[in-house]
């Protein structure tokens, strides 16, 4: 498995995956004969490219320290790499610099000032909370908390307590239950850990995680091993509430800086303004700003 910070494995897996994933027709490309490989050739790739096939042979192989941006961006138009996977590439070519590749000791984790937990609480009717690029729920507001239960609850939290998504999602069977679309789920969490990957490949906590997830989680190895990248994420969140029965939110993640080394996401869930769905969200702050943590509201029917 490729969790740990291998350089050269991850560049010739994400390239070689990106290039299967276009058809000769989807660039122009004659599509007669026989072809071995599903997606582009390597030959094709470095024609669209502009640079030799060797050359791109070379590259898909994993050495790319030293390459110019520019021909970074050429290989990334011939690919059709999104924003995300393009960000995700030049992440990789960053921390194949020799200066990056020095062993770096377990990073601590950065608190979240008191400021934005003050921040949190002032949102009544929103689930806010922080995470951080490892996915752990780092700081959150009373809505949240009560949204999230099953997950705060669950056995997959950290010895502070604090929920990490990609846990929950592959190792806690419930989660499967509690996010009606779980496959998207789990595949957005699959590709935010993987960008996370390629920004801060020296994070030993990060690649434990994978590790972890690796060796436990069969739905995981299959979703890491596409080598998909999320970097921004918002849309429509389906929840299956144990207490307050189906929920449809509309969620949005920011970046939120908490420390010069440090960039966090600020997410928020809000629901539709006069909708079903508003009207449970309202009935779950109302008894999360007046009920002690270890209660439940009753049951919306």
């Amino acid at each position: 498995m490729d969790h740990r910070p291998d350089h050269r494995d991850n560049i010739r897996d994400f390239l070689a995956s990106r290039r299967g994933k276009i058809t000769p027709a989807q660039v122009g490309l004659p599509t007669s004969g026989r072809r071995r490989v599903p997606g582009l050739r390597r030959e094709e790739v470095a024609v669209l490219a502009g640079v030799s096939t060797e050359w791109y042979t070379r590259l898909e192989k994993g050495h790319i320290n030293g390459v110019s941006e520019d021909v970074l961006e050429a290989v990334a138009q011939a690919l059709r790499l999104d924003e995300d996977e393009r960000t995700y590439l030049f992440d990789l070519a960053k921390a194949a610099r020799p200066a990056r590749r020095a062993r770096t000791q377990r990073r601590k984790d950065v608190e979240v000032p008191p400021s934005i937990q003050w921040m949190l609480d002032s949102m009544t009717m929103s689930a806010a909370f922080v995470r951080s690029g490892r996915g752990d729920i780092v700081a959150a507001n009373a809505l949240c908390r009560a949204l999230y239960a099953p997950m705060f609850d669950s056995d997959t939290t950290d010895e502070r307590g604090r929920p990490n998504f990609p846990r929950y999602f592959f190792l806690d069977p419930g989660s499967q239950h509690f996010f009606v679309d779980w496959k998207d789920g789990a595949q957005t969490t699959a590709a935010l850990l993987r960008a996370e990957a390629g920004r801060d490949p020296n994070d030993r906590a990060l690649r434990e995680l994978i590790g972890e997830l690796s060796t436990l989680s069969s739905e995981f190895r299959t979703m890491w091993a596409a080598h998909d990248v999320r970097i921004r994420h918002d849309g429509i969140k389906r929840l299956s509430h144990p207490e307050v029965g189906d929920l449809e939110l509309t969620y949005r993640a920011l970046d939120l800086p908490v420390s010069d080394r440090a960039v966090h996401e600020l997410t928020l869930y809000t629901a539709e303004p006069g909708t079903l769905f508003e009207d449970r969200l309202k009935l779950l702050a109302s008894w999360a700003a007046t009920q002690p943590r270890t209660t439940r509201p009753t049951r919306h029917r």
